[in-house]
């Protein structure tokens, strides 16, 4: 997102090399991303899920069964 919007920002931390941070932010597995320091989504996941969990929206429902 930051890459496509100027008005975003994101930093990328080696959790190994900055072990205070680790500690702060509770990471213990990668990639840990920290919204706003109020949003923590974990794991890697496909782009529109991770929009949805940064912008915390609701899941999509599921398409009526036919």
């Amino acid at each position: 997102m930051a890459f496509a919007n100027p008005h975003i920002t994101a930093s990328a931390i080696e959790a190994t090399e900055f072990m205070e941070l680790t500690r702060r932010y509770q990471v213990t597995g990668v990639p840990k991303t920290i919204v706003n320091e109020t949003i923590e989504i974990m794991g890697a996941l496909p782009e529109e899920m991770f929009v949805r969990a940064a912008l915390q929206l609701p899941d999509e429902p599921a398409p009526p069964a036919s």
